[in-house]
This record gives C-alpha cells, structure tokens and sequence, in this order.
C-alpha cells in the first residue's frame, strides 16, 4: 500500500470544505491539495502507507502554513489531518481516484 497519488476528499468531519473539487495528491517528494478557500504545496518525502508532512499556500488569499498527516487504511481509503499553524486541524477522508489508461 502506498500513498502515492490523487485522492479525492469525501469527507472534513466538523468542517465543510469537501466539495467537487477537493483533493490532496502525494508524489515521491511532496505534492498538493485543496480543501475548499484553503490550498497548499505539500513538502516532504511521501513513501508507504503513512505520511507526516508540512505545507504553505493560501487561506481565503491569505498565506498560510502548517502541517499534516495521511494514513492509508485496510479498506483503501485516506484519513489524515491538515493542520493550520495558529488555526483550525481538519480533519479528512479521501479515496483513490482512479487513473485513466487510455491513450490521447
């Protein structure tokens, strides 16, 4: 099992940022995500099935940092925290979206 990839936020319990667009992405070095008004560049090593990590990016158009977590689970779905430096901890779950093999 690994992280790696595009994962689709289903759900931010206590929070209401998991719409259409959001999503959080794991590459080998860092990656991205978006929840709601908030977005961030995700920086660290992003191996196995369990990640601890630090991002910056926006706010409502206002920097913002802080730090996070991702945890694959024996059903295949992502839980994990993204928690904002002097700010709230929201908490997510996510699936794996699925990749596209076919050819342009």
């Amino acid at each position: 099992m690994s992280v790696r990839g595009k994962w689709r936020v289903v759900e931010t319990p206590d929070h209401d940022m998991a719409g259409p667009g959001s999503y959080i992405l794991f590459a080998a070095e860092g990656g991205e995500f978006a929840l709601d008004c908030l977005t961030g560049a995700i920086y660290g090593r992003c191996e196995g099935n369990a990640v601890e990590f630090i991002w910056d990016g926006r706010d409502e158009m206002e920097p913002a940092r802080g730090r996070g977590w991702a945890e694959e689970l024996a059903d295949g779905s992502l839980e994990g925290e993204i928690c904002l430096e002097g700010g709230d901890d929201i908490p997510f779950i996510a699936r794996r979206l699925a990749t596209s093999s076919t050819a342009c």
